[in-house]
């Protein structure tokens, strides 16, 4: 017996009103008819009961009788709308620990995450994962800019003395981008702040005498201050009142311990679903299961690293059970995300190694080839279903990871128990991927290749050691590379899809991703299988020609 949807009950619960003259009477045993006002009752009294729809999610999974299935392959029935699609919450865990607010992750590729992106990404409530096809140095530095982006309370400013020269500060302005400076006795954090070098200070000292002069000679020094133990919202508030572009926090000796940015408070303003941890934008990084990234982890940490994703396409493997108990064992803080895996055996043992998450997905991805030229795999509807309904009996959050190619895609992913989604090809081609778009045929587009790709393993070894080839003297390929269309900026494009995900959700009938899983769960959103026709009319079709525009 299905339980009663939400809602149905206050429907149920309210009055009935109306009458039905067109529904047929009914004949008693003995032949008499039914009167009006007898239909009538009991046609109230089948309102009254509610009914059920379409498949729940165990029957449509069913592999004896329905195979593997893909997001295509199924649709999701509506429930009862009483609340705005504002009002639905995105907020969930992608690990046992870390919560974002909205269920989009950044794939760990060449062509997709780098700085940028994951500044972005993290901005806009999501996630990125900086890829490890590069140097240790490259990676580390790239998570070390994320993590300084924003901040709370600065408490390790870069300080100058006042013997230093402004040829300093135009180096630091070149090297990382601001000319904010505090200037205390010796240079240093605890020590007695006397100025402030701003851009203001050496916008018309660019001459090469200009360079030598001493910082005592242009700092500012009638500062506005605040003192040592101000809670972080009144500093935001002396500072907006001030308009000064940095507020220094001074303990009773005016000794310079911390420091407030204005551009932090901006940052705070425009993107209130940043994903952050003690004030800073979250960072998550991939790095190999071989031994030598032990070194690379060490790096990635020392530069702040939240979360680090194993990287491997096929995750059940002694490397990757050991690198897990090692990163446990080594960084008890730092969260792990494991897989990738497609199976409840794979994630057997993932989990009991001490996976705070797990990655779901073999050969699913848009320029993957991993099914076609490995034969392993599952489809991925099948795969996320069955892992996450695992997973969750011990609590660990698992990602869809690949064949996201659309809003709808993202529901269902969810639907079937995703925390959140990994995207790669959904991301590639906007403003903030890496590379420089190109055009062809007059489209502007942006190259888009699979970490298992040839070119991406002559790239750098990160390609090889994911798929386990590095020391093969043939390399066999198992992505490919292509290209996307430009999509703008990934900031309109996340909003794009965070509208587009609250609206699904809304039309199912539930207020957030973690009611969906529950109802999923215990059958009250119910499912219906598609057929090859079913789907060609859930598309575009019958027009001559047509313009898809997916966002204004």
């Amino acid at each position: 017996m299905h339980p009663i949807t939400r809602n149905q009950s206050q429907i149920l619960k309210s009055e009935l009103i109306g009458d039905f003259p067109l529904a047929p009477l009914r004949a008693n045993s003995d032949g008499v008819l039914e009167t009006p006002q007898q239909r009538d009752d009991r046609m109230r009294a089948m309102l009254e009961t509610p009914t059920l729809d379409g498949l729940a999610a165990v029957d449509l999974f069913d592999e004896k009788v329905a195979g593997g299935l893909t997001y295509n392959d199924f649709l999701i029935l509506p429930g009862y709308i009483d609340f705005g699609a504002d009002k639905v919450s995105l907020d969930s865990f992608i690990t046992k620990r870390t919560k974002i607010r909205t269920p989009f992750m950044s794939s760990p590729m060449d062509t997709v995450t780098e700085t940028q992106m994951a500044i972005h990404m993290a901005l806009n409530g999501g996630l990125g994962v900086i890829h490890h096809n590069c140097s240790i140095q490259e990676q580390a530095d790239m998570v070390r800019q994320v993590k300084k982006f924003e901040n709370g309370f600065i408490t390790d400013p870069l300080c100058l003395k006042p013997t230093d020269t402004v040829h300093k500060v135009l180096e630091i302005k070149k090297n990382f981008g601001f000319c904010g400076i505090p200037i205390t006795e010796n240079g240093k954090m605890h020590s007695k702040l006397l100025g402030m070098v701003t851009r203001r200070d050496i916008d018309f000292l660019q001459g090469t005498n200009d360079e030598t002069k001493l910082l005592s000679e242009v700092m500012t020094t009638n500062l506005i201050t605040a003192n040592q133990g101000i809670s972080y919202s009144d500093a935001q508030v002396i500072l907006r009142q001030s308009k000064k572009g940095k507020l220094p926090i001074v303990d009773k000796d005016h000794n310079l311990t911390a420091l407030l940015a204005r551009s932090d408070l901006i940052k705070t303003r425009d993107y209130p679903w940043a994903s952050t941890v003690q004030r800073q934008l979250l960072c998550a990084a991939a790095i190999s299961t071989h031994e030598e990234d032990k070194i690379r982890l060490e790096a990635l940490v020392k530069a702040g690293l939240d979360v680090v994703i194993l990287d491997s396409s096929q995750g059940n493997s002694l490397f990757q059970i050991g690198m897990i108990k090692f990163i446990k064992k080594t960084y008890p803080d730092l969260e792990v995300i494991a897989g990738n895996v497609v199976t409840t055996e794979q994630a057997r043992n993932l989990i009991a190694a001490g996976a705070d998450g797990l990655r779901i997905g073999m050969g699913s991805g848009s320029i993957c080839i991993t099914q076609e030229v490995m034969a392993c795999g599952r489809p991925q509807g099948t795969a996320v279903f069955k892992v996450a309904q695992y997973a969750r009996q011990f609590g660990v959050p698992v990602i869809a990871d690949g064949g996201i190619a659309n809003v709808g895609h993202i529901v269902k992913a969810c639907a079937l128990g995703a925390s959140a989604v990994m995207m790669g090809g959904l991301l590639a081609g906007t403003t903030e991927s890496p590379g420089e778009y190109f055009y062809d045929n007059g489209k502007r587009l942006k190259k888009y290749r699979g970490m298992g790709s040839l070119d991406a393993m002559e790239k750098g070894d990160a390609a090889g050691k994911r798929y386990f080839s590095e020391g093969d003297k043939v390399k066999v390929a198992q992505g490919v590379v292509g290209s996307v269309v430009d999509k703008g900026s990934v900031k309109k494009f996340l909003s794009y899809l965070t509208t587009g995900v609250q609206h699904g959700l809304q039309d199912i009938g539930v207020q957030s991703l973690e009611e969906l899983r529950d109802k999923v769960s215990s059958g009250e959103v119910r499912f219906q299988k598609r057929s090859a026709s079913a789907q060609m009319e859930g598309g575009v079709h019958g027009l001559h020609s047509y313009e898809k525009r997916l966002f204004s």
